[in-house]
């Protein structure tokens, strides 16, 4: 099973709390993280995009680094690990996407690839006057469909005449070519979403939920491999996961409920209307699917799948994601980045049975 950190390009990390570690992002904390990363054999990183935060007491994601901007820096200090940057496909056009990419993969000499961002939260774009309107949550994978075939055109051919609905080439240019294939990854969990993800992209996040429960997201990878059975293309199902570790599980616990005890309901409750301002019923859609869950399975101060534990049973738990038909790998993230990753390379992944080649390397 692969392994990838989803880099703390935004203030605190992933937990909405004011008793959680605080933290500004900076690029030294980033390299930090994703050389920690390389040198304990993990297989990526990816930073997201994020253009406005939740804000309350926390202020969280108020304070966010460029995506593309950050990992050109980390492709320059880093020799092994793959690089995955995030697009805002709102934000710019797909030849100047694809020529940052191109870019970046001359200086990380072929370890880079694209995490596409569709757009959920308008409040991101409404603010800089580009949201194109409520018909583009009907209509946000078609663009990005559109979005991906022509900057693969141009990666393979160096040149696209493309006519589509929301994007007209005409005789555009793309040179030099990359020297390695750029790869694609979504995050998309609706019936939609799952078909474009099957269709255009090499992975694909699979939405984890619950405390301890390192199999429930299975029924999404499930939809995903019979999607992909469709296109005779292989995708691969990513687990988003947080880990809070230590010695004891009780020495974790007593962390996650000194997170909890500062939970920002004023950052959650925000990007909660934000979410809900998408109106597809599909149940599979993150939002819904959010909703649908009970409120101990959603718990502040995160909204993603946590594990919590001893390290030797965080071990045995995502040990039990790997045997997930259709995963390809987990991507985690940490209540403390530097000393998460310290655990989980000295600690957790010498435990894993699906990660015996890493600890080898």
């Amino acid at each position: 099973m692969d392994v990838g950190v989803f880099i703390p390009i935004g203030n605190n990390g992933w937990l909405i709390s004011t008793t959680s570690p605080q933290y500004k992002p900076s690029f030294d904390l980033n390299k930090a993280v994703v050389q920690e990363a390389e040198g304990y054999g993990f297989d990526f990183a990816l930073s997201m995009i994020k253009l406005r935060g939740f804000g309350g007491p926390s202020q969280f994601w108020d304070y966010n680094l460029e995506s593309f901007t950050l990992m050109a820096g980390l492709a320059a200090v880093t020799s092994r690990i793959k690089l995955f940057a995030s697009v805002a496909v709102l934000t710019m056009p797909p030849p100047f996407a694809a020529r940052m990419a191109v870019t970046i993969d001359s200086i990380s000499h072929g370890r880079f690839g694209l995490n596409m961002v569709s757009g959920w939260q308008k409040a991101e774009y409404e603010q800089m006057g580009i949201w194109p309107g409520e018909t583009y949550f009907e209509r946000r994978y078609k663009f990005c469909a559109e979005y991906v075939a022509i900057m693969r055109e141009l990666w393979a051919t160096g040149r696209s005449d493309f006519k589509g609905e929301f994007f007209k080439m005409d005789d555009c240019r793309l040179l030099p070519q990359p020297t390695a294939p750029i790869e694609i990854i979504a995050a998309a969990q609706s019936g939609r979403g799952m078909a474009f993800a099957a269709e255009y992209c090499d992975y694909n996040f699979c939405a984890a939920s619950g405390i301890n429960e390192p199999t429930r997201f299975a029924p999404v990878a499930g939809r995903l491999v019979e999607e992909t059975k469709r296109t005779g293309r292989k995708v691969g199902a990513l687990v988003l996961l947080m880990v809070i570790a230590d010695e004891t599980d009780e020495a974790a616990w007593a962390k996650w409920e000194h997170y909890k005890a500062g939970s920002d309901l004023e950052a959650l409750g925000w990007r909660d209307v934000q979410a809900n301002a998408d109106p597809n019923q599909d149940p599979n859609a993150t939002k819904n699917a959010l909703l649908n869950l009970a409120e101990k399975d959603r718990p502040p101060p995160t909204r993603q799948g946590v594990l919590i534990g001893s390290y030797a049973n965080v071990a045995a738990m995502l040990d039990k994601v790997a045997e997930v038909p259709g995963v390809q790998g987990v991507m985690l993230t940490f209540d403390d980045f530097l000393i998460g990753m310290d655990q989980f390379g000295q600690r957790i992944q010498p435990l894993m049975k699906s990660r015996s080649h890493a600890v080898a390397a």
